[in-house]
């Protein structure tokens, strides 16, 4: 009960709350400059829908896990990070407008990506099909409501009270940290507590998912030292490709409307407790040792 109040309720606030004060930072040259030179943009994208699950059914293939948790592990890599890897993107000073922009795109392209990247996933491995049903009108208007909407206001605000802006995303920028670090986890743990799954499951499961948080967050650094990006871009490549979304992962794969199989949710539940401060690290040493341009 307490899970899905922060689910439902809580995530979505804070979710808006962070990108309002990501918008406290941006400025609309941020945006025009992604879209007109829209090369990162693209590259960010087929990292995200083609080369993650790419690697994810790699990784599933070789394992010696159950096929509904090898399924599992497909199904993670199909969810793009969105609020949290804005946030981290935030964080370490990396590109934020492109972020927000993969955030944005990645969100509709999710309708048709998951239901057709699962649907390979469970006839690879499970040798059954499924048609997964996104709802196509409540994504759009999360995607207004949590994403762009909190962003505009907060440029909005930076435009026109420039200094009080800059005080407020000071402050804000902590607070909204802890706030999705404490709803996150009872989101996660959540679905730990309320299904009767082997404790050895998850255990035998964590290293598979360190290594596509790993793999995805290397890959990130490496197509962008091969494009010649900027520090701040391959920062955001990194994080972009190596965070995905645990909580929409957990929904689709334990919730009756989509799969209802709790077993299939626990690579999103291993992935979710670490990946935060793997990609804060990983992005961190980043910053300090690639040479800005």
């Amino acid at each position: 009960m307490v899970s899905s109040i922060f689910s439902q309720y809580m995530l979505p606030a804070v979710i808006a709350l962070i990108m309002y004060t990501l918008g406290l930072s941006l400025s609309f040259k941020d945006f025009k400059k992604t879209f007109t030179f829209p090369r990162a943009l693209i590259i960010g994208l087929c990292c995200q829908m083609l080369l993650l699950p790419f690697i994810a059914f790699i990784l599933a293939y070789l394992s010696d896990l159950p096929p509904v948790v090898k399924v599992g592990i497909v199904l993670i890599a199909a969810c793009p990070g969105g609020a949290t890897s804005n946030l981290i993107t935030y964080l370490l000073k990396g590109d934020v407008a492109l972020s927000i922009s993969l955030t944005s795109i990645n969100s509709i392209l999710i309708l048709f990506s998951i239901p057709g990247i699962t649907y390979l996933a469970l006839i690879t491995f499970l040798d059954q099909s499924t048609l997964i049903s996104m709802p196509f009108l409540k994504t759009v208007l999360k995607i207004l409501f949590m994403i762009l909407l909190p962003t505009f206001l907060g440029l909005l605000t930076q435009m026109k009270f420039p200094k009080k802006a800059k005080q407020l995303e000071k402050r804000l920028k902590y607070v909204t940290t802890i706030l999705l670090a404490v709803v996150f986890t009872f989101t996660i743990i959540g679905n730990k507590t309320n299904h009767n799954i082997s404790f050895d499951l998850y255990w035998s499961t964590a290293p598979f998912a360190l290594v596509l948080n790993l793999a995805g967050m290397l890959s990130g650094l490496v197509i962008g030292l091969i494009a010649s990006f900027s520090r701040k871009r391959i920062i955001t490549l990194v994080v972009e490709v190596g965070i995905q979304n645990s909580a929409l992962a957990i929904t689709i794969a334990s919730s009756q409307v989509f799969l209802g199989n709790a077993k299939m949710a626990i690579p999103a539940v291993i992935y979710g407790l670490f990946t935060f401060f793997n990609a804060a690290i990983f992005g961190y040493i980043i910053k300090k040792s690639v040479k800005q341009k």
